[in-house]
């Protein structure tokens, strides 16, 4: 790596924060105009951004990252391959932090030549976590179901927006889609169809999304996980995620189909 090569630099540090440039972007151009004290530091490539390579490095949970900001940030901004290139960097950051000893021998844990890998030196070697999650606009006749969750809730001013959940060991994506609507709602769904995927990294989920129509069952919504959940017409929808998520593509799929 030269310091002059053009690259992107993807900085981490803290929970899921991120060093984005004065227009709020991951720095571009050479290492020479970075923050001087990054200049030398042990970065790696990780991808490629419009024939740029991409450098990451993780500066630890404890960094002082000040001059940082929240990952969702470039979300909110349509920065979309920002994102989904900061998402992955984080995803393997995440994996390097949380694989320091090995789960079958307890020895230290190093990266491993060539791949992106940890192995240690009884050679049992991981890699990264990725966690199947299924997440699904449910649709009777005009409206859409959706919810307000626990998880970020603001009393003020709620974000309603569709339900998702983790596939659970020795089941199909339908048949988590069908399983997690029920429990978090208590509605039965059918016609289960698949529409897209997203990776996700809070912390290392790849979201498969899809549509389902509302078969039964009234409304129960599952404390633990949702604060409320409706049926809403296109005409008075709540406040939704923001464009760039694949929650708000169902949402959006859903109601143009009915349109």
């Amino acid at each position: 790596m030269s310091s002059t090569e053009q690259a992107r630099w993807f900085v981490l540090g803290g929970d899921h924060l991120v060093l984005l440039d004065a227009q709020g972007q991951i720095p571009q151009g050479a290492r020479a105009q970075l923050p001087a004290h990054l200049q030398d530091a042990p970065f790696e490539r990780f991808d490629d951004w419009d024939g740029e390579p991409c450098y990451l490095l993780d500066l630890g949970a404890d960094a002082d990252t000040s001059a940082m900001a929240g990952l969702r940030q470039l979300m909110v901004a349509g920065d979309e391959e920002g994102f989904r290139l900061a998402g992955r960097a984080w995803q393997l950051a995440t994996f390097r932090r949380s694989h320091r000893f090995c789960g079958e021998c307890g020895a230290p844990m190093a990266p491993k030549a060539g791949e992106w890998a940890q192995e240690c030196q009884q050679g049992h070697v991981v890699y990264p976590r990725i966690s199947p999650c299924i997440i699904v606009a449910v649709r009777k006749g005009p409206a859409i179901l959706l919810a307000a969750h626990r998880r970020h809730y603001q009393a003020d001013d709620p974000m309603y927006t569709v339900l998702a959940g983790f596939v659970e060991a020795g089941e199909n994506l339908e048949q988590c889609v069908a399983r997690e609507v029920f429990e978090e709602s208590g509605i039965r769904v059918g016609n289960i169809r698949y529409v897209a995927s997203q990776p996700w990294p809070f912390p290392h989920s790849l979201m498969m999304g899809f549509t389902a129509d509302y078969q039964s069952g009234e409304i129960k919504v599952q404390d633990d996980e949702l604060v409320a959940a409706d049926f809403f017409e296109a005409n008075r929808l709540p406040r939704l995620p923001p464009h760039g998520t694949i929650a708000r593509r169902l949402i959006e799929q859903c109601l143009a189909d009915e349109a």
